[in-house]
C-alpha cells in the first residue's frame, strides 16, 4: 500500500502473476460474451422463425411466436443482448490487443450497470417464456385452457429449443456480470488495508 492512500489495483500492481491471471480473466471475459451473443442470436432466431400450421373443419389456424407475448419478449430481449455482446466483445478485443487495462471507474461502473441489466433482463425473459410453454405443454384444467402442444408439436419442440438455448445465453450474461463485478470492485482495493488498519 502507497503512503498516498493509493491501493492495490491493475493498474499499480506489478508482477507477471497479475498481468497472467488479468489475461485470464480477460480472455474468459471474451470467450464468455461471444458466447452469449451467439446463443442468445441463435435463441432468437429459433423462435422467431418457428411457425406451424394445423387445419383444423377446413379452418387453417398458424401458430407463431407473435402469439405469446412473452417469446415477443424472449426474442427483443435476446436480439438486445447479442448485440450488446458483440459491441462489448468487440471492446475485449481492442483491450486485449492494445494490452490496455480497464482503469476508469466511470467507464467500469458503466459496463458492469449494463452487464447488470442485461443480465436481469435475459433471467427475467427466460422465466416468463418458460412459464407461458408450459402452460402450452400442460395447460390448465381449472381454468379450461386446452394443451396447445398436442396439435402444435413442432411449434412447442422448437420454442423449447429457443428457450433452453436462451437459458444457457442467460447464464452466460450472469457470468460476465460477475467477471464485470470483479474488475470494478479491483479497482477499489485500497479501502480495504485502511479499515483494517483501524481495528
Amino acid at each position: 500500500m502507497s503512503y498516498l492512500g493509493v491501493g492495490v489495483s491493475p493498474g499499480n500492481v506489478a508482477g507477471a502473476t497479475m498481468k497472467l491471471n488479468d489475461r485470464k480473466v480477460r480472455l474468459t471475459e471474451l470467450i464468455l460474451r461471444c458466447s452469449v451473443c451467439a446463443l442468445a442470436l441463435v435463441a432468437a432466431i429459433l423462435i422467431a422463425t418457428d411457425t406451424q400450421v394445423k387445419e383444423v373443419f377446413t379452418i387453417q389456424k398458424k401458430a407463431k411466436y407473435t402469439d405469446m407475448k412473452a417469446l415477443v419478449l424472449l426474442v427483443v430481449v435476446n436480439g438486445i443482448a447479442a448485440a450488446y455482446s458483440l459491441v462489448h466483445g468487440v471492446r475485449c478485443v481492442v483491450g486485449m490487443m492494445k494490452g490496455s487495462v480497464l482503469f476508469s471507474k466511470p467507464l467500469a461502473w458503466a459496463i458492469f450497470s449494463g452487464d447488470q441489466a442485461i443480465a436481469y433482463l435475459t433471467v427475467a425473459s427466460v422465466a416468463a417464456a418458460a412459464q407461458s410453454a408450459a402452460f402450452a405443454k400442460l395447460g390448465q384444467p381449472e381454468l379450461q385452457w386446452m394443451k396447445i402442444c398436442t396439435m402444435y408439436g413442432k411449434f412447442c419442440n422448437q420454442v423449447g429449443e429457443g428457450i433452453a438455448t436462451a437459458l444457457l445465453a442467460s447464464i452466460g450474461m450472469v457470468l460476465v456480470s460477475c467477471i464485470s463485478a470483479l474488475g470494478l470492485f479491483r479497482l477499489y482495493g485500497g479501502n480495504k488495508a485502511r479499515q483494517s488498519s483501524r481495528w
